[in-house]
């Protein structure tokens, strides 16, 4: 089962520089339409489980399929935030935050009900599907964002401030990976905390990147986006840390807590300054939406990374100690968001 549930990853990893080059020549609007209903398409198929080959290829196209909607998503979004020159990335990255509470529930609900996989998943394809119909006359055309760079310009060697903030967005993933992973499991093996108590932290977590994502785009646009990624690498260090050197329950509440409120806001405004920095600095050099799946690539893998790393990594030091690590690394991003060049001529991101 673990391996199969790799092949979902390794599509999303496999998708993501295509569907910037596809969102770059096309425009986005076509690839977030298509790629919607693909997603609908496969996800009744991972409900299937006829057998472990079929789970993971079902796993894999609908992962190489939702790599594309996610893409062609958020290069609409910098597409938008340049033509109306207002933030509004973090915000709709905020709507995927909640899904992932309601598909939780959602699914807690369907479990009770004793609704098999299938049922289930045809159901949330529909959905999705129907979702297509939905904002199809909602999207910009597709000639807003098309790409003019040349193919002989993509071979040409990415620009660094590009990979510098894909190192910004690996900080928040991998702290982002460990909240997701580990709070339960170190206030049930660590404190002893019953099972229902184990599951807060996390749920914690998931609320402060809603409601961190739903302000950030606000937040941004008073203090600057540079303000809100080193405020935010501080908080969610030292109060990870703070929390880690407690060493109680509560402790791990307050880390999550100060976790989820720091880094919520992060990954989405990184890509948002990659677009506008591209847009600005290097246009017919590389795409926005090739800069965006460039951050979101590199970020996807820390955040792929973070779990087992802190699995070895408390096997030799302990869990509370190994923690320490997105800890140090969340201060790593706000130091090096203090003396990256990410400002542009938008005084959000100055």
């Amino acid at each position: 089962m673990g391996w199969a549930l790799i092949f979902g990853s390794l599509g999303v990893v496999l998708s993501l520089t295509l569907a910037g080059r596809a969102a770059a020549r096309y425009g986005s609007r076509p690839v977030i339409l298509i790629s919607t209903v693909l997603v609908g398409l496969f996800i009744p198929t991972v409900g299937l489980l006829t057998n472990v080959w079929i789970f993971s290829l079902s796993l894999f196209f609908w992962g190489f399929s939702l790599g594309f909607h996610d893409i062609s998503l958020s290069s609409h979004g910098v597409g938008l935030e340049q033509k109306s020159n207002s933030k509004m990335l973090s915000t709709m990255h905020a709507m995927y935050s909640l899904g992932s509470i309601i598909g939780v529930g959602a699914g807690g609900v369907f479990a009770q009900f004793e609704v098999t996989p299938l049922h289930h998943l045809t159901f949330i394809g529909f959905l999705v599907i129907l979702s297509s119909l939905v904002i199809r006359n909602s999207l910009l055309p597709a000639d807003f964002d098309k790409s003019s760079v040349e193919r002989k310009d993509r071979r040409k060697k990415r620009p660094a401030i590009i990979w510098v903030l894909g190192l910004l967005g690996v900080c928040a993933a991998i702290a982002e990976g460990t909240a997701s992973d580990w709070g339960g499991v170190l206030a049930r093996d660590t404190y002893d905390a019953s099972p229902f108590v184990s599951s807060l932290p996390y749920a914690l977590f998931s609320v402060l990147m809603v409601i961190g994502r739903l302000n950030g785009d606000r937040l941004s646009g008073r203090f600057g986006t540079r303000n809100i990624l080193i405020i935010g690498g501080f908080i969610a260090g030292t109060g990870l840390a703070t929390g880690m050197f407690i060493d109680n329950l509560f402790g791990v509440f307050f880390g999550w807590f100060c976790l989820g409120l720091g880094v919520s806001a992060v990954i989405p405004l990184l890509m948002s300054l990659a677009g506008d920095i591209v847009s600005e600095r290097y246009e017919g050099t590389i795409a926005p939406s090739e800069a965006v799946a460039m951050v979101a690539g590199i970020s996807y893998l820390a955040f792929l990374a973070a779990p087992p790393v802190i699995g070895f990594l408390s096997d030799a030091i302990t869990l509370r100690l190994a923690i320490l690590l997105p800890a140090a690394l969340a201060i790593m991003m706000a130091l090096g968001a203090l003396v990256a060049p990410i400002n542009t001529g938008k005084k959000s991101n100055t």
